[in-house]
């Protein structure tokens, strides 16, 4: 809440602008979210920002290619999306000021070595409103990684898959639904991106269970947790409902323990969770 007891008396009112201090462009807010937006899909700031994202770690993971070169990059028209990064030469980097040699063939030879990446880390860099890491990977192992089944999902497939709401889902099929979204992905589709997805899971019986995870387990982070339930086909949600197999409870465990024996689900410990795996 605001504390206006604490507030500056030299303060004042922060009026939001109606245009985007960048392009000028009009500035939106969508009754349901609490966040303005530039309207202007060709505004510079958006562009570079989702030329950053793109090749940030957690995506496409392109070393070398930081805020400052985007920027360049983007200004001396060397790029205009994320698939422009694929058509980028050593001698268009040289060119850009107190740029190497040596640099410019370490940020190539990272863009090529990216062309073989998974779909989760590339759905992950589009920037899909709403659509994070979790679930990109969700998105990723339904559809084995398969580019073109997901581009050409429909509304009530996406739906069906646990963890994939309404919101998602309109989000995804809006992105995939957009001309020059598509263009960009065929783009880096057609200069040599390739997506690997290794289908190693063990048959078991928590295979397509959904997991809870709550409190802090002793041995395992909740990350390692996570990854090792996935090696054996389940999976896991960050709310608890009725479709929830397994709760695992480790110290500490608060709201989501007590919804948990509200609904009377299965609750283990760390130990019996190891010991639920060996089975």
């Amino acid at each position: 809440k605001v504390i206006k007891d604490k507030r500056s008396i030299a303060s004042t009112p922060f009026r939001i602008p109606a245009k985007c201090p960048i392009c000028s462009g009009k500035v939106i807010c969508n009754d349901a979210e609490v966040v303005n937006r530039c309207s202007n899909d060709l505004c510079s700031a958006k562009i570079q920002g989702s030329i950053e994202h793109f090749v940030s770690k957690s995506c496409m993971n392109i070393d070398g290619l930081g805020t400052k070169i985007v920027e360049l990059l983007i200004k001396e028209k060397k790029i205009l999306d994320f698939g422009d990064l694929y058509t980028l030469t050593s001698t268009d980097i040289v060119s850009l000021n107190r740029m190497g040699e040596k640099s410019a063939d370490n940020i190539i030879r990272s863009i090529n070595k990216s062309k073989n990446s998974t779909l989760a880390r590339f759905v992950n860099g589009l920037g899909i409103r709403n659509v994070g890491y979790n679930t990109a990977k969700i998105l990723e192992n339904y559809f084995k990684g398969d580019i073109w089944k997901l581009m050409n999902v429909t509304k009530k497939e996406l739906t069906n898959i646990h963890e994939i709401g309404d919101i998602m889902s309109d989000s995804i099929i809006n992105y995939f639904s957009n001309y020059e979204q598509k263009n960009i992905i065929l783009k880096c589709l057609n200069h040599g991106i390739k997506f690997k997805f290794l289908n190693k899971i063990k048959q078991s019986i928590i295979t397509e269970k959904v997991f809870v995870f709550t409190g802090n387990l002793g041995s395992l982070t909740r990350k390692d947790a996570i990854k090792l339930i996935e090696s054996y086909g389940a999976k896991s949600s960050t709310s608890i409902s009725s479709r929830t197999n397994y709760v695992i409870a480790g110290e500490g465990a608060g709201n989501k323990l007590k919804k948990a024996k509200n609904l009377d689900l299965k609750i283990l410990n760390e130990s019996q969770f190891l010991s639920l795996l060996k089975k």
